[in-house]
């Protein structure tokens, strides 16, 4: 009788299943999608308020946002995956940390939406003809695989927020107006806070979650550095201050107002940090504040555009 056959070691690829494709939507993170909409939506808006709307363009720097949010998702699944950081994660579906997926595979589709946007983004420049903003799309790849991944990352030293707030705010929004309308006016500037703003609120919800996990595992976000407490706050002041600054384009664009009918959405998230949620009980505020942006920004660009 022969040997029986050696029990496969743990980082054998026979141990990670086949990721189903509800697994790979999943671990895209669906609810972070606002965050690449809502830019390019405001955008939209302050162009039109120039009088600048140019449809082919916008759809492609939605093209371009969506990929890239994608991109950062499966890219961060992949990083804090063979980091070990997601081994207790309570938060969304992870394809490497559960073992769903090769971590290569998780790697390579990563690169697979960072290679997309790259091909809108670079149609939308050949259209612009304005082609110094090659540097910009590609310092926004580089910034959204360096925020987990690379020997350091800047994710794990609290530089999140201002990945977020730079990109995901003020190049998403500022950009979508420039190569539509050619310029970049009062409004674009404004939106783009306001865009900043709730996108980063997103991130604070996310990293408030997690907060245990990520203090065990080493990664030194701002909501690790800032404590909970702190973070709470920080997540309230985001929301408001999103609210103040689309507030400030209606003395030129008074439509500009229905921002606030947002304000109903932004209840519930707000009660649930403040009130002091942990865990599992915060899953719900990164949706919530998902819808918040959406509502928001759709709203702000329709004032504008009227």
């Amino acid at each position: 009788m022969s040997d029986p056959a050696p029990l496969p070691l743990p980082s054998s690829p026979v141990t990670h299943r086949r990721a189903t494709p509800r697994q790979w939507v999943a671990a895209a993170r669906p609810r972070t999608l606002p965050a690449a909409i809502t830019p390019v939506l405001v955008g939209t808006g302050a162009a039109a308020a120039l009088d600048g709307v140019a449809w082919v363009p916008a759809v492609l720097a939605l093209v371009v946002s969506l990929a890239l949010q994608v991109g950062v998702n499966y890219s961060n699944d992949y990083s804090d995956g063979i980091r070990g950081t997601d081994d207790d994660r309570v938060g969304p579906f992870r394809l490497v940390g559960s073992g769903a997926a090769e971590p290569r595979h998780v790697r390579d589709a990563a690169f697979a939406c960072f290679a997309v946007a790259g091909l809108a983004g670079l149609v939308v420049v050949a259209l612009s003809g304005s082609w110094w903003l090659l540097l910009v799309g590609a310092a926004s790849v580089a910034a959204a695989w360096y925020y987990t991944g690379g020997k350091r990352p800047y994710g794990y030293a609290g530089l999140g927020e201002v990945f977020v707030f730079v990109f995901f705010g003020l190049v998403a929004v500022m950009g979508t107006t420039y190569v539509q309308a050619g310029r970049i006016g009062g409004s674009a500037v404004a939106g783009a806070f306001c865009v900043g703003f709730l996108a980063c609120a997103i991130l604070v919800a996310n990293n408030l979650r997690d907060v245990p996990t990520d203090a065990l595992a080493g990664k030194h976000t701002l909501a690790v550095r800032l404590g909970e407490q702190r973070t709470r706050t920080l997540y309230a002041v985001l929301v408001v201050g999103a609210f103040v600054a689309a507030l400030t384009t209606v003395p030129w664009h008074p439509f500009a107002a229905l921002v606030l009918l947002a304000g109903v959405l932004a209840q519930r998230p707000l009660r649930t940090v403040l009130g002091g949620a942990t865990g599992r009980d915060l899953i719900g505020v990164l949706k919530d504040t998902g819808q918040l942006e959406l509502l928001a920004g759709a709203l702000l660009a329709l004032g504008l555009a009227l």
